[in-house]
């Protein structure tokens, strides 16, 4: 090491200090000069830029004399401040990398040479030493303040940012954004043009499929015209299966007189699906019934049989539609398509989002008791994805055990959920290394396969790293007979728990390590950090050592999110949600979905238990009623 740049204060204030050896005896001397300069700075804070510094501090330190504990000097280093390790994954300059240069760049500030780079630092050291020729030693000490200035603007750039910031963390202006909010730009996707002129726009709209065959062809082509005049024949009236005359009643309802007129007659349709061992078959009940007028109390009132709601399709077409939906993930408009086609219904999609909302509501109690049941299980793994939500974006939060899931929708990745759920949860968490579930006071299994999949990418990144190469191994040979205890005997504490002295013995040995890799360094201390919640699995009976049911029940979600395309609103995800937690908990149940759905069963557990020893049941021709909200707007017609 030849140059030691230090840059004190900031602004016109500031002072610059340079500190060059001639030669490599003369490293020792610079670097006393630098700690020198360290004492005599009241509270000093070391800042840098990558980990080339994180080496040059601590092989110094090793190679000269330390200073003296307790220092000011000492403390500086011990605690000097990595700013690319701050901002990294946290703060998102527009550049296309996080390099200095670059956002010091995108932050407005010059390097007097624009071409001064590091590799022709080295040139310019090698010519000084060649011909000692000031105009290249001037050259490294211009180009090394102008580093220690670019530095310094990124840093007071991020206090800027901090102290304009509100108490989410997001500064008020709009120069900043939350990157958890930004919608994911999809360039190559269809979407309309956007035109610069109407009449430009008027003219490509001329151009669509439909346009063209509703407006033009229809016009100068006798097929066309044939086609479109058949869609336009009116919709066939459905006959029903079968009429029920509801008879009249013994008595008045409100004062129990048996003197009351028979009033208007009147008819009521319901349309529904009959599934049978082998089919489902369209099934139209049609009711017949009179009203009455009571000759005490002049009360109105009809047939106990007639209070069926005000919704004319019955439990089984909903039960089917949301098969289709929920489980096998069919756009609402193809449902609504399919259910047209083979039963000769007349449904668009706005009936089947009906459909949607009034089962989320009617299951809502089912989700809520599956929640509570997790919150206070004792196992519980978790996991959070993303989901586009209109022009929006938010989380899915996924917990699990092995015999129920639950989904649960949030604005942001923020661990306050988590901390109002699992309040009093006491069982065992098993999650990512997310840090927002370190916050739980719980025991925790972090997932292993996250830890090796990482460990695997470093190695190989790092392929000639040899003391990463050791470390990753060590703890491979570590992990390697659990996973056979596991396989061989399951997740039974009383087999597992022979492995924690092995546990102890690793950790005495990478104790004593000292890396001088700095990414061996960072898996050292990772796995240190760690060490609680790494093999807790060991401790508990049927604690998995992966997050593999969380990470299972992302998947469906995934698809479904798929299928949306950021297009539901904060309401539809939720209800969504709601839904496919019934139905994944179904799955880990071993309960048919469809079968839960037409009994009108609420409770998951008491039906598996039914079913339990039976064959499958059908549904009777009877329908279920079906809640008030399904109920089709004014003018829609099956």
């Amino acid at each position: 090491y030849y140059l030691i740049g230090l840059r004190i204060g900031h602004g016109d204030s500031a002072v610059q200090h340079s500190l060059w050896a001639d030669t490599v005896e003369d490293e020792g001397k610079i670097w006393r000069e630098f700690l020198a300069i360290l004492e005599t700075v009241e509270k000093p804070v070391v800042i840098h830029y990558g980990c080339y510094e994180t080496s040059f501090l601590r092989r110094m330190g090793e190679t000269y004399e330390e200073p003296l504990e307790g220092s000011v000097a000492a403390k500086a280093i011990q605690t000097a401040v990595n700013l690319l390790s701050v901002t990294f994954a946290r703060v998102y300059f527009s550049t296309f990398s996080n390099g200095l240069k670059e956002i010091a760049g995108n932050l407005g500030f010059r390097w007097s040479d624009p071409t001064a780079t590091g590799i022709r630092t080295v040139v310019w050291r090698q010519e000084w030493e060649a011909s000692r020729v000031s105009a290249a030693k001037q050259a490294l000490l211009t180009y090394n303040a102008e580093d220690c200035a670019a530095l310094g603007a990124i840093a007071h750039k991020l206090l800027d940012l901090h102290d304009g910031s509100s108490q989410t963390g997001i500064p008020f202006n709009g120069e900043v954004v939350d990157a958890a909010k930004l919608k994911r730009e999809r360039p190559y996707s269809f979407k309309r043009n956007t035109f610069a002129f109407p009449e430009l726009d008027a003219i490509n709209n001329a151009a669509y499929w439909d346009y063209q065959r509703e407006r033009v062809y229809v016009k100068s082509n006798v097929s066309s015209k044939r086609a479109a005049t058949r869609l336009q024949r009116s919709r066939e009236v459905l006959s029903p299966n079968k009429i029920i005359d509801c008879p009249r009643p013994r008595k008045c309802p409100k004062c129990g007189t048996r003197k009351f007129f028979k009033n208007t007659k009147y008819t009521k349709t319901l349309f529904d699906l009959k599934f049978m061992q082998h089919g489902i078959k369209r099934w139209i009940t049609r009711y017949r019934y009179h009203w009455y007028l009571c000759q005490s109390c002049n009360t109105v009132f009809q047939p106990e049989e007639t209070r069926w709601g005000k919704t004319k399709f019955g439990w089984g077409i909903m039960a089917y539609s949301l098969y289709l939906s929920i489980e096998l993930r069919l756009p609402q408009l193809l449902v609504s398509c399919k259910l047209n086609r083979l039963f000769g219904f007349h449904l668009d999609s706005a009936n089947i989002g009906r459909f949607k909302a009034a089962a989320a509501e009617n299951y809502k109690e089912t989700y809520d008791a599956l929640v509570k049941r997790l919150c206070l299980g004792r196992l519980l793994h978790a996991d959070e994805t993303k989901v586009n939500v209109q022009d929006t974006c938010g989380f899915v939060w996924v917990f699990a055990n092995m015999e129920e899931v639950a989904y649960v929708y949030t604005e942001t990745r923020e661990g306050e959920l988590l901390q109002t759920m699992l309040t009093d949860f006491k069982g065992v968490l098993v999650s990512d290394f997310y840090a927002a579930y370190d916050a739980i006071q719980c025991p925790q299994q972090k997932c292993l396969i996250h830890l090796i999949r990482d460990l695997n990418d470093d190695v190989l990144k790092h392929p000639y790293d040899e003391e990463l190469k050791r470390l990753a191994l060590a703890f491979t040979v570590l992990l390697k007979p659990m996973v056979e205890t596991v396989d061989r005997y399951g997740l039974k504490r009383r087999f597992l728990r022979k492995h924690l002295s092995a546990v102890d013995g690793f950790y005495r040995r990478i104790s004593e390590l000292t890396p001088q890799s700095g990414i061996a360094l960072k898996l050292k201390e990772r796995l240190e950090k760690n060490r609680d919640k790494l093999f807790t699995f060991l401790s508990f009976d049927g604690v998995p050592w992966n997050n593999n049911n969380a990470e299972h029940a992302v998947k469906p979600f995934a698809k479904l999110r798929h299928l949306i395309g950021g297009v539901t609103t904060e309401k539809g995800i939720r209800e969504y949600l709601v839904l496919l937690s019934v139905c994944q908990t179904c799955k880990y149940m071993g309960v048919d979905f469809l079968d839960f759905l037409r009994s009108g069963e609420k409770d998951i557990h008491a039906f598996a238990e039914s079913r339990r020893g039976r064959r499958r049941r059908t549904q009777t021709s009877e329908p279920l009623e079906l809640p008030a909200k399904a109920i089709p707007e004014p003018g829609s017609q099956p």
